[in-house]
């Protein structure tokens, strides 16, 4: 429950484009982590693992990135066609290479194609947002539209009333992003109306 809110409070904090997403995913990294290895659930500590990774690079590249908005937040964008491409192809070849580990270690996942999907779709959201992309919000959108039912029929009730919530920050993060990559930079590579 610990590690799920301080995610939630991470997701929050990104919304507003504060630095301090990034040490608050890396403490909820860390404290779920040991829920998972309690479990014995180690694909899910696997994924804790890369995520506070990744949350170690997110803080470095927001620490570099403040300087460009002018309000000494993050500065964020659309991305261009070639970051797409790259992040969807990379989250294609991701979710085969972890579904198909999920498939033959199966003490690695229970469910392991969607388990594979939300793992891998995490680290490119992850990935978006430390770039400071607008996409990073479409990103987790797709995560959630498998993560809640997931979760649910998974008998995982608050892990799933917590995709619930992501799903309401995400869309809100989205909509504010979205209108402020329209403020920051006067033209975008396929951000048009």
């Amino acid at each position: 429950m610990i590690g799920n809110t301080i995610g939630l409070a991470a997701l929050a904090l990104g919304w507003r484009r504060s630095i301090w997403t990034w040490p608050a995913q890396f403490l909820s990294g860390v404290i779920l982590v040991g829920a998972y290895a309690s479990a014995h659930l180690s694909g899910g500590v696997g994924k804790q693992l890369l995520v506070i990774g990744v949350a170690l690079w997110g803080w470095r590249q927001w620490q570099r990135g403040r300087r460009q908005a002018r309000d000494g937040s993050i500065a964020v964008r659309f991305a261009t066609w070639r970051e797409r491409g790259v992040l969807l192809g990379g989250t294609a070849l991701g979710t085969l290479a972890v579904g198909g580990l999920f498939v033959a270690v199966p003490d690695l996942s229970w469910n392991p194609w969607p388990d594979a999907y939300i793992f891998v779709g995490t680290l490119a959201a992850m990935v978006a947002q430390a770039r400071g992309l607008v996409e990073f919000w479409f990103a987790w959108l797709l995560v959630d539209i498998v993560g809640v039912p997931l979760a649910f029929s998974g008998g995982l009730a608050f892990s799933g009333l917590v995709y619930v919530i992501y799903l309401a920050l995400v869309l809100w993060g989205m909509r504010d992003w979205w209108l402020r990559s329209r403020v920051n930079t006067p033209a975008l590579e396929g951000a048009a109306a």
